[in-house]
């Protein structure tokens, strides 16, 4: 059943999905780690055990998952960074490809937010991550 909702998944348009059981909680089409972020405010830590569906997982993702009380996360790309959070929480993870890290836009560095959060535990990094978008919100200064 998993590996049918996946590959409906991939399918769509959605750059996040995020299921208890059978029950799909949330989607969105928003992109990187905004639709987490959303899911956050908007859902945790309400519901626990929970499947994310998700395009790529880097390390702020998997930090992020850790605070929603994920279960088990799919990707088509996850960076080894991701999986060591993840296995050090007991997160069950399936990427399609795992890459050393998530790199930027240019491919010639590390992706700005998986550099943001090395060294940084779960809620320090959502903390840090909060400060940063209330100082840069999404489409321009409020």
């Amino acid at each position: 059943m998993t590996k049918q909702r996946f590959e409906e998944f991939l399918s769509s348009q959605d750059t996040l999905r995020v299921y208890r059981g059978k029950r799909l909680l949330f989607a969105s089409i928003r992109e990187r780690l905004l639709p987490l972020l959303d899911y956050i405010e908007n859902y945790a830590p309400h519901e626990e055990g929970i499947t994310v569906f998700d395009r790529v997982v880097g390390n702020a993702a998997a930090l992020l998952l850790v605070v929603v009380s994920c279960r088990q996360v799919y990707s088509v790309l996850g960076s080894q960074l991701a999986a060591q959070t993840l296995g050090r929480f007991g997160i069950g993870y399936h990427f399609t490809e795992t890459v050393p890290c998530i790199r930027d836009e240019t491919g010639r560095d590390m992706c700005p937010m998986e550099k943001l959060s090395l060294g940084k535990g779960p809620e320090e990094f959502l903390g840090v991550l909060r400060q940063r978008m209330a100082a840069n919100p999404p489409g321009g200064r409020r």
